[in-house]
């Protein structure tokens, strides 16, 4: 694992310092590696999101395609 040094001001610090003790971290880079990860799932997420904007609509979604829907799963969950 590589290491990487940052500065804050000592109010972020005290900051990751409550978080670290607040919510369970054993260390301050626990909650940062934390932070990153979800921060690259949040990239992640609009990446698709925008993908999925960009896309050719397959269906008019109206009341009977969410009707489908709505069977399609409830056929699944009795299956």
């Amino acid at each position: 694992m590589s290491t990487m040094n940052i500065s804050l001001p000592e109010s972020l610090k005290s900051f990751v310092d409550r978080q670290v003790s607040s919510r369970g971290y054993g260390t301050s880079s626990e909650y940062v590696r934390e932070l990153i990860r979800k921060d690259q799932d949040r990239e992640h997420l609009r990446g698709l999101l925008l993908a999925g904007a960009m896309s050719p609509a397959e269906a008019h979604a109206d009341a009977d395609y969410f009707a489908g829907l709505r069977a399609g799963i409830r056929d699944r969950a009795t299956g």
